[in-house]
Formats: C-alpha cells, sequence, structure tokens
C-alpha cells in the first residue's frame, strides 16, 4: 500500500532529524572551533599580555581590555561557526588562559602576602596572652575554692 503524498511523516522521522542536526552542530563545535580560538583570540591575547608588564598580570585595570577581548573573540568565533556560547570547550580554553596568566592572582585581584610584623604580632599576642590569662584564673579560682564548703 501507498501512502498518500500528503500523508504525515511518522514522529520517528523527526526524532532521528532532530537527533543528526545535534550531531553536526556538536562535531561543528569540536577541533575546528578549538583551532580557531587558539589562533584568532589566544593569539591576540598573548600579545596584549605582552604589552602589559608580569608582576601586572594580577592588576584588574591592566588586563581587563585584553580579557574582554578574548572573551568577545570566543564568543564572535562560535557564533560565526554556528557553536553555542559558552561551552565545554570555551570553559577548558578559559581554565587554560587562567592557568598560564592568573594563577598567582587572588579573587580580589590583588597578590596575598603576610601583613607587617606590627600588625601581625597583636594578632598573635593578643590571644596567646588571653588564654593564659584564663588559664591561670581558672586554676587560682579552683584552689581558692577548694577550702569553702
Amino acid at each position: 500500500m501507498r501512502k498518500a503524498e500528503g500523508a504525515a511523516v511518522p514522529r520517528q522521522v523527526y526524532i532521528a532529524l532532530l537527533v543528526a542536526c545535534q550531531c553536526v552542530c556538536v562535531l561543528g563545535c569540536g577541533p575546528h572551533y578549538e583551532y580557531a580560538m587558539e589562533e584568532f583570540c589566544l593569539a591576540r591575547f598573548k600579545l596584549d599580555m605582552l604589552e602589559v608588564e608580569q608582576s601586572h598580570w594580577c592588576h584588574w585595570d591592566e588586563t581587563l581590555e585584553a580579557y574582554s577581548e578574548l572573551t568577545n573573540c570566543t564568543f564572535l568565533v562560535a557564533l560565526k561557526m554556528g557553536c553555542f556560547w559558552p561551552n565545554r570547550l570555551v570553559d577548558d580554553f578559559f581554565i587554560r588562559v587562567h592557568r598560564d596568566y592568573f594563577h598567582d592572582c587572588s579573587l580580589s585581584g590583588r597578590m596575598l602576602k603576610d601583613p607587617p610584623n606590627r600588625i601581625l604580632g597583636p594578632f598573635i599576642m593578643v590571644p596567646v596572652m588571653v588564654t593564659l590569662l584564663m588559664t591561670a584564673l581558672v586554676v587560682w579560682r579552683s584552689k581558692r575554692s577548694e577550702g569553702m564548703v
């Protein structure tokens, strides 16, 4: 039996087409997308970071423009290639960038360092002295009340 020309297409065919389209989209955002991010975006970012002294990489004011351009570049490459943004490849890319350029930076953008001894000393000595004083007070009080009934 032949179906009429205007007959509906079975639901399984639509599902198969949807899955096939998704697979093609995912494959399109694979190695070619990574290569494009490396060649177009990261290459420019590296040049921009060479202009900034390495000791200033953690200063947000110095690197904000380069980092914003890097982010926009990955978005534009994804848009041109028909990929979703952000995606797993973009996340991995930015993790590598942070590992290579910003691994010594704190969340606030300032380098972590110990405070000077004149500030650190009281923060250490006060709790130690209070602990010793409280211990002496407890011992003194417990010996004093032993004779009382």
